[in-house]
């Protein structure tokens, strides 16, 4: 019986030789003790020898006169120089060759071949994992898949797993050959199977190289890369994830039995049994979930890892489809069909009059947060939770202001939230569904409903108010020509330098907006210090009338009542700071920009960086919304209006507080297309003309209307215009276009001024923008008889946590009582007072451990009277006080924009004789 004879093939060849030939350089014939590689496709080739090249014919015989024909050829096919080397492989054994032709051989016998030996010598190894001796199939492969600047050089023994990893890499992609350690993991092995050529190069691999890395692999990766591997021999690799993700949620479903012979359908040959399939789909499900967190990232590559995980979920959908399995994964935590069905559920369960159908709304949009997608549909997610705030919003009694200060102030702090809700509403869904497009349309339409019975009544207040308003009579109201004198003039004493930002056309909703946008690290907004027990509330004014800006401009900019452009405008605002013994500067449009290669003009960092006043007036809002555009998300933010981020940062960087203010308010055109101006006379502007009132307009008349006749009629229905279309207008009497915002901001690292409190964030919001419907309704519950009625436009403030009447006490009253606070307070200098400390703990219990800290100053504010100044010192003063050897009781979190409570730790550490609340 004859034995097997080793197959040798190329490069086992060249580094036979290269060995060889460098102690036998004259001689042109070796024989070698294998048979040829059938698959090796060249038998003519060079190999480097001693700093040369030597030509290589290899020739396959399988009888000894064969083998002597063969080298007498050779030699007859030479020329007098060459030096070409014959090798002869085959089956013709040893002792059946000739003495004088053995004689012309290197050794002047058959050369072994030794594959292992061979790839030792390759990786510059001494010796090899005993258990590659006996594995043909894996010292073959790393023969033939040896890069061209060769294996990397391993050291005194090449392992297994080594030689594995190197030739992963170059056989498939699987990381880099030349490194010491390959991170194969599941995530490695899943997005493999996303790369153009990955799966195609294994299915191209002899069957038993596929099996040998499979077994490898599997012990390797986990239980899952079998069935990946398969499908990618089957040309399906690409498929393998979303495979993997469908297969999970048909096994997590209520019908998993049922999916068996779909799934089976769908898996073919890669299906061995169902106990290869849970690991298959929990490692497919393990894996996407950390390409999801990736993909909620902020940073640019973000983007990308996106795109990678919708392509796999929209085909984990499509491939439901095709088997008919979408009604059974349609409640799956993670396709984007489980997703698209939470968020119809939403949708069906807006604008229901039922009893209940709030809960019912916050119960669904919680289902929709809890899906996987939520994060990386975060635009969908937001709107649909800006839905249900507009749905709690209608679930509210409406205010019932009695004056136009106290409606103004409302708007800014209420309803003009609702025109935001609106406008995010407006814009449609990124899904594009048709059913959740109608809901959105619908609760669009109730809100605007009670915004025009709002405006309604608004518009009657303000005929009336009118008729006598004036500086030296506001009615409680802040008028547009008294900010500068309220605001910027107080910012301005003992030297302060306040910047004045006049943003052209800006509403509530842009305003409120824009102040939720601004860093927290780099700004703080302050407020006038409300009255003890009241709530820190924005300032909101009341424009000229019309509300257009040749009135209400001049009007802000002067100090008194005032009707011009541009130069009325710098002559009034001079002569108000020369009053105050000050000297300002105001720039238009046009004279703030900078040139090329300058973000903003020399002229006005030059005004910025010295003591006098500076105001800088923006009309994009304005300008774009008479040209028939809008923000380029239909809303408008920070980074929609020119330069305002650059403004800001400016002044950040010379110190100067900030005065965000407008002119006047603007309303957005959502009437259907084709919607035509009314037909009336006398028409002077958009929104308002002369003649005696129609429906939906009012007369309005007094020392506050600027015109000739001081008498107008203005629009105060949202749908009415009496001029060409354009994206939005102004001039009418709604709360849109009369309500002035007026946003004071302070850089965060400097202190809050004399006479100015902190509006945290959350102070800012609403209470339906934020709290559950329980606490919605709990606000809106009946009251007895005998409690006096609560004025809903002038909030007042609560404590975060009741006052014990019962004898027991607060988390804040029992850490400031307990000894070991009373002791580590001695150690901490400057520390802020008990009664600080307490309302602080106070207020983080009642949030559920976290808070801005703005918002953390602000209780302490409250509780002391004493402004916290500084609201970032303030938390870092608490964290010495409560962070007894550096345990973690209270820090500031997300990069100094949080404050977070622990407060289980804190009870450990702080242990009060009282006991526990």
């Amino acid at each position: 019986m004859t034995a097997t004879r080793p197959v040798a093939g190329r490069r086992a060849v060249e580094v036979l030789l290269q060995t060889e030939l460098q102690h036998a350089p004259d001689r042109r014939l070796v024989l070698v003790d294998a048979v040829w590689d059938p698959d090796e496709k060249d038998t003519e080739f060079t190999v480097a020898v001693g700093g040369g090249r030597r030509r290589v014919v290899v020739t396959d015989q399988h009888s000894p006169l064969g083998v002597t024909d063969a080298w007498h050829r050779h030699l007859a096919g030479g020329t007098g120089d060459d030096d070409s080397v014959l090798v002869v492989t085959g089956t013709v054994p040893p002792d059946q060759l000739g003495l004088d032709l053995r004689a012309h051989a290197v050794r002047r016998h058959p050369l072994p071949v030794d594959r292992a030996e061979i790839v030792a010598q390759l990786f510059g190894a001494a010796d090899l994992d005993p258990r590659m001796l006996g594995e043909h199939w894996l010292l073959d492969a790393l023969l033939q898949a040896e890069p061209l600047d060769g294996w990397p050089r391993v050291g005194t023994v090449l392992t297994r797993d080594r030689a594995v990893r190197a030739l992963l890499g170059a056989r498939l992609g699987l990381g880099d050959p030349a490194s010491d350690t390959l991170d194969l993991d599941a995530d490695a092995l899943f997005a493999w199977t996303r790369t153009p050529a990955g799966p195609s190069l294994y299915a191209a691999l002899p069957k038993e190289e596929q099996r040998g890395l499979e077994t490898w692999l599997a012990r390797t990766v986990g239980p899952a890369a079998p069935t990946l591997l398969t499908l990618a021999a089957e040309g399906r690799g690409s498929d393998a994830l979303p495979l993997g993700v469908l297969a999970s949620a048909a096994l997590g479903s209520r019908s998993a039995e049922a999916a068996g012979f779909a799934l089976g359908t769908l898996f073919g040959p890669a299906l061995a049994s169902f106990d290869t399939l849970r690991p298959f789909a929990g490692a497919a499900t393990g894996v996407l979930t950390r390409w999801i967190a990736k993909a909620e990232g902020t940073a640019a590559p973000a983007g990308a890892a996106r795109s990678r995980v919708v392509a796999v979920l929209e085909r984990a959908d499509r491939l439901a489809a095709d088997a008919r399995l979408t009604d059974l994964v349609r409640g799956d935590r993670l396709l984007p069909s489980g997703y698209l069905g939470r968020l119809r559920t939403v949708a069906a369960r807006l604008g229901s009059p039922s009893e209940g159908a709030t809960a019912l709304a916050e119960s669904a949009l919680r289902d929709l947060e809890a899906h996987q997608l939520a994060a990386l549909y975060a635009e969908s997610t937001e709107t649909a939770r800006t839905a249900v705030r507009l749905m709690r919003w209608l679930a509210t009694a409406p205010a019932s202001p009695v004056t136009v200060g106290q409606a103004v102030r409302e708007h800014l702090a209420s309803s003009g939230w609702a025109d935001l809700a609106i406008g995010v509403l407006a814009e449609g869904d990124s899904s594009r569904d048709a059913a959740v497009g109608e809901a959105y349309r619908r609760l669009i339409g109730a809100a605007r409903e009670r915004r025009t019975a709002l405006d309604a009544r608004f518009a009657d207040l303000l005929a009336s108010w009118s008729e006598t308003a004036c500086q030296q009579a506001n009615g409680g109201a802040l008028l547009i020509e008294d900010v500068l004198a309220r605001t910027a003039a107080p910012l301005a004493q003992g030297g302060g330098r306040p910047l004045v930002l006049v943003l052209d056309g800006m509403s509530a909703d842009v305003a409120v907006r824009i102040a939720g946008e601004l860093d927290g690290r780099a700004w703080t907004e302050i407020v006038p210090a409300a009255a003890k027990g009241a709530l820190p509330l924005r300032q909101a004014a009341v424009s000229m009338l019309p509300s257009v800006t040749r009135v209400s401009r001049a009007s802000l900019l002067s100090g008194r009542p005032s009707e011009g452009g541009q130069s009325a405008e710098r002559t009034g605002f001079a002569a108000f700071w020369r009053k105050r013994h000050r000297s300002a500067h105001l720039f238009h449009k046009g004279g703030y920009e900078g040139p090329p290669g300058h973000r903003l003009a020399p002229e006005l960092l030059q005004a910025l960086a010295s003591d006098d006043i500076v105001a800088v007036v923006v009309n994009t809002i304005d300008d774009t919304l008479a040209d028939g555009r809008e923000g380029t998300s239909g809303r408008w933010g920070l980074t929609d209006i020119g330069k305002l981020p650059d403004l800001l940062n400016a002044a950040r960087d010379y110190g100067r507080p900030v005065v965000l203010v407008s002119d006047h308010g603007h309303i957005i055109d959502r009437t259907e297309r084709g919607h035509q101006p009314a037909e009336v006379t006398g028409v002077r502007g958009a929104r308002w003309r002369t003649g005696d009132p129609g429906e939906g307009e009012v007369a309005l008349s007094g020392p506050r209307v600027l015109t000739d006749g001081r008498r107008i009629t203005a629009a105060w229905r949202d749908d009415l215009r009496y001029t060409a279309r354009q994206a939005g207008y102004h001039g009418g009497a709604s709360l849109a276009e009369v309500t002035v915002p007026v946003i004071t901001l302070v850089p965060s690292e400097g202190a809050v001024p004399s006479g100015w409190m902190l509006l945290p964030p959350e102070s800012a919001e609403p209470p339906w923008w934020r709290e559950s419907d329980t606490a919605a309704e709990a606000e809106n519950a009946p009251r007895s008889a005998s409690e006096p009625p609560v004025d809903s436009t002038e909030p007042k403030a609560r404590p975060a946590r009741p006052s014990p009447v019962s004898g027991r006490l607060t988390l804040g009253q029992r850490t400031v009582r307990s000894a070991p606070y009373r002791t580590q307070r001695e150690f901490v200098r400057a520390a802020p007072t008990d009664k600080a400390v307490e309302a602080a703990l106070d207020a983080l219990d009642a949030a559920g451990g976290k808070l801005s800290p703005g918002a953390v100053a602000a209780a302490a504010q409250a509780a002391t009277g004493k402004s916290q100044r500084n609201p970032a010192r303030f938390a870092t003063m608490l964290e010495r006080l409560l962070n007894i050897d550096g345990y973690p009781v209270l820090q500031l979190i997300e990069s100094g924009r949080t404050v977070q409570l622990d407060r289980a730790l804190l009870s450990q550490q702080f242990p009060s004789p009282e006991g526990s609340a």
